[in-house]
């Protein structure tokens, strides 16, 4: 394949600047949803860094991050956490194997790979009946281990549960006006009567921290049902369904004695993933920033020590990624080591670019007519090329 060679990057550096050294470039993506695993994107970049023309060698460090969303596992897994396996209840009831990274202390769990959106084709959403039972499985299987911490990944939800099928999984009990145990989904919100709470267990004991970066309340214009809903399949019924049934919810969870049930329901985050910051806070759960989180948890500033450049980059660059998005809390978090950003699309125009703050965007749209966002072996190919454009700009000098 012959890729495109868009003009217009500048090499990081350029300005009279010469690496006389073995160059070191850190490479810390996030995943591209879709299409590749931040792993895969490291080792495809790499590949084309270690490649190019010209003479010498590139120190490449690899460290895939992740923000608390899809991935959150794998990169934990990739920093040296080890892996533990679960059979676990799918978004629609499927049995799903979802994995959990643990290395003696803190646990890493997700939603996108126990009850998630991509566990699911389009012709399978159900924004009604989906749950997150799953998840709270999850929970349950890490418990197990023995941990001090349990990191709560919430991004890619496939439901619009409140949570309400976590907490089922976790020992609450929902019943209806006839006494009835109600399974967890966005459908059954609007029949709970009543819910107990399960004796104390060992997640009394531990800390909880729910990694992400949405910022939405549970309700409202900007709540979980108006915002989220439509993604996971949910018509304009549905999402008025919804929301009224997470209203409920919180009647039902105040009702019970939980004075601050309608505080946590305003608070920032409690909407992000179908409802599921709102149930995760009501357990006592913290919430952080997830992609300053994850830099921490996975040793960023030791890696980035001594690089010439920093390579990071998603999916797609947009607004979004202005707000706190992983590549602009690793630009922010690089000091005065160049950033370039590697994505699949930008939406970002060249004179933003300064906000992230990165020096360079390459785009895989920019070197291709084809759709790459489905196509791994495509993007791959892309990333590759990409990171033999960045050897040879790079560098001002042949390497010795």
């Amino acid at each position: 394949m012959r890729a495109r060679r868009p003009a217009g990057h500048r090499a990081p550096g350029s300005e009279g600047r010469r690496v006389k050294r073995t160059p070191r470039v850190l490479i810390a993506p996030d995943t591209f949803k879709g299409s590749l695993t931040a792993h895969e994107v490291s080792l495809a970049l790499a590949a084309g860094l270690q490649e190019g023309p010209g003479k010498g060698a590139v120190d490449c460090r690899l460290l895939p991050l992740a923000d608390g969303g899809d991935g959150s596992v794998d990169a934990a897994l990739a920093a040296g956490f080890g892996r533990q396996q679960i059979s676990v209840t799918g978004p629609t009831g499927q049995p799903v194997v979802a994995a959990v990274a643990f290395d003696g202390s803190t646990a890493v769990v997700e939603v996108a790979n126990s009850c998630g959106l991509a566990l699911l084709s389009h012709d399978e959403l159900a924004p009604l009946d989906a749950s997150s039972r799953g998840f709270g499985e999850v929970i349950l299987h890490a418990l197990a281990l023995g941990p001090r911490r349990i990191v709560l990944a919430l991004g890619g939800s496939a439901s619009t549960d409140g949570g309400m099928g976590m907490l089922s999984a976790l020992g609450y009990t929902f019943h209806d006006a006839h006494g009835t145990t109600l399974h967890g989904n966005g459908r059954a919100l609007h029949e709970i009567d009543s819910v107990e709470a399960p004796p104390p267990s060992a997640l009394a004991n531990l800390e909880l921290v729910l990694a992400s970066d949405v910022r939405n309340p549970l309700l409202g214009p900007d709540g979980a049902a108006r915002v989220f809903g439509p993604q996971k399949g949910a018509g304009p019924e549905e999402v008025s369904f919804l929301e009224a049934g997470l209203a409920h919810l919180v009647d039902v969870v105040e009702a019970a004695g939980c004075a601050s049930a309608r505080a946590v329901a305003s608070a920032a985050g409690s909407g992000s993933a179908g409802g599921l910051g709102f149930a995760c806070a009501l357990l006592g759960a913290r919430q952080v920033s997830g992609a300053e989180f994850f830099l921490d948890l996975l040793g960023f500033d030791d890696a980035s020590q001594g690089c010439d450049v920093i390579i990071t980059g998603e999916g797609s660059i947009d607004e979004q990624t202005l707000a706190g998005k992983l590549p602009a809390a690793v630009a922010r978090r690089a000091g005065v080591t160049p950033v370039l950003a590697v994505v699949g699309r930008s939406l970002l125009p060249k004179e933003r670019w300064s906000e992230l703050p990165v020096r360079s965007v390459y785009a895989l749209t920019d070197y291709t007519d084809q759709d790459s966002s489905r196509d791994p072996r495509l993007s791959a190919e892309l990333l590759r090329t990409i990171g033999q454009e960045i050897r040879t700009t790079l560098f001002l000098e042949p390497m010795p």
